[in-house]
């Protein structure tokens, strides 16, 4: 029988929550790396032992781990397992926390420090990595999205990284942060074209690449944003989230600081999907994984009340590609509820029916096994959850 297994990463330490296909009990193992943020956790496609996970610290910076055991031991790449991965006080120590910057996309020439100075005279810091996506074929092969926002590349299972640098081209400074930083924080990698990847980044918008990060393109026409005077303007969106369905790898679904937005033409065109939700405003944004016009997103009350309208904690389904929406509460409290779900706490396993998970700043973990129609809390009293990312194990 299939098994499920849960990575969630939170500000205080990451947890492998773990089930078996019936999802009804839950094994919670953690805290992983406890004191640190772990931002992000993402297991590879190709090989069920091994996780990355992104691990970062306002004192002593931004370490890489890897599991190769399905998240039993963990190690720094390019440090021997075994081995501590920080020095006794506390700095990292190793290889995965240097990623080296392309300072200049025309010549190649390379710098190794946390900041400095492309040709706009813009300071670009490495602050953390934000989210990790591993390769659909190749388990050494992994990309990495970072604050300030640029996206790099290991191809030696995150011993070593490297930018690729294409993508700052692109109006590289007009970007400008959000609320919670310039961070790249979603990338989609094709399933159907190995040469074809989307990025987003907050606030920049959404980027493609098709010939495998050498050049890319911003992709943001017939988004709208109340607060960018020119309406024809390239980059500069406040995009919170992206979603694909693998089997439709040219329709994207997206939740904007405002709006709940699609394209069917690999972004070169998205429009306005929003409908009768209660508010347009949230995070998350999540695909069925059997049914492409299936998603899901969690409204909160608007960009400067990040909780739910009324206090009343409801997942939004739509079954026909946004525009029309149902509320989903059975099991969710419905009165005086006051957390948010952020960006990367939404994700769905691959089991009949399908299992969708979240995991909220109040530190708790919901799962339905019934594609949402009911929900169980898994686990409560966590430290504020700011990823989910479900696996499907044979």
């Amino acid at each position: 029988m299939s098994r499920v297994r849960l990575l969630v990463g939170t500000r205080k330490g990451a947890f492998v929550i773990t089930s078996d296909g019936q999802r009804k009990k839950w094994d919670v193992s953690g805290p992983l790396f406890g004191g640190w943020e772990v931002y992000h956790m993402k297991g590879s496609p190709v090989d069920q032992d091994r996780i990355y996970a992104s691990q970062s610290s306002g004192w002593f910076g931004q370490i890489i781990q890897r599991s190769d055991d399905g998240g039993k031991t963990w190690h720094q790449p390019g440090t021997p397992a075994g081995e501590p991965t920080t020095t006794p006080d506390g700095m990292p120590k190793g290889e995965s926390n240097k990623f080296v910057y392309d300072t200049s996309p025309e010549t190649g020439a390379a710098l190794t420090t946390h900041q400095f100075y492309d040709g706009t005279q813009k300071p670009w810091v490495l602050k953390r990595v934000w989210h990790l996506e591993p390769s659909l074929s190749d388990p050494e092969l992994v990309y990495a999205g970072v604050e300030d926002a640029a996206l790099f590349r290991s191809t030696d299972g995150g011993q070593s990284w490297h930018e690729l640098a294409g993508l700052r081209t692109q109006q590289g400074e007009k970007w400008c942060p959000g609320a919670g930083g310039m961070g790249l924080h979603t990338i989609l990698l094709d399933p159907s074209n190995p040469q074809r990847i989307y990025i987003a980044i907050s606030a920049a918008g959404v980027f493609r690449t098709d010939d495998g990060g050498k050049n890319w393109k911003p992709i943001n026409r017939g988004l709208k944003s109340q607060y960018m005077p020119d309406p024809t303007a390239e980059v500069g969106f406040c995009v919170h989230r992206i979603a694909m369905h693998p089997a439709r790898p040219n329709t994207l679904f997206m939740q904007l600081h405002w709006d709940v937005n699609r394209t069917d033409d690999a972004g070169e065109n998205w429009h306005e999907v929003s409908g009768n939700l209660p508010t347009d405003f949230g995070f998350p944004i999540e695909v069925h994984a059997h049914e492409p016009e299936t998603i899901y997103v969690v409204p909160i009350t608007s960009d400067s009340l990040h909780y739910p309208p009324e206090g009343k904690l409801r997942v939004y389904r739509s079954r026909k590609g946004g525009n029309e929406w149902e509320p989903l509460t059975k099991g969710l409290p419905q009165e005086n509820c006051y957390v948010n779900v952020l960006r990367d706490s939404m994700s769905a396993d691959s089991l009949d029916p399908c299992g969708i998970y979240f995991g909220t700043t109040g530190g708790q973990v919901y799962g339905s096994s019934d594609s949402g129609d009911t929900w169980t809390p898994i686990v409560h009293d966590l430290p504020p959850v700011v990823s989910v990312e479900a696996q499907t194990l044979p």
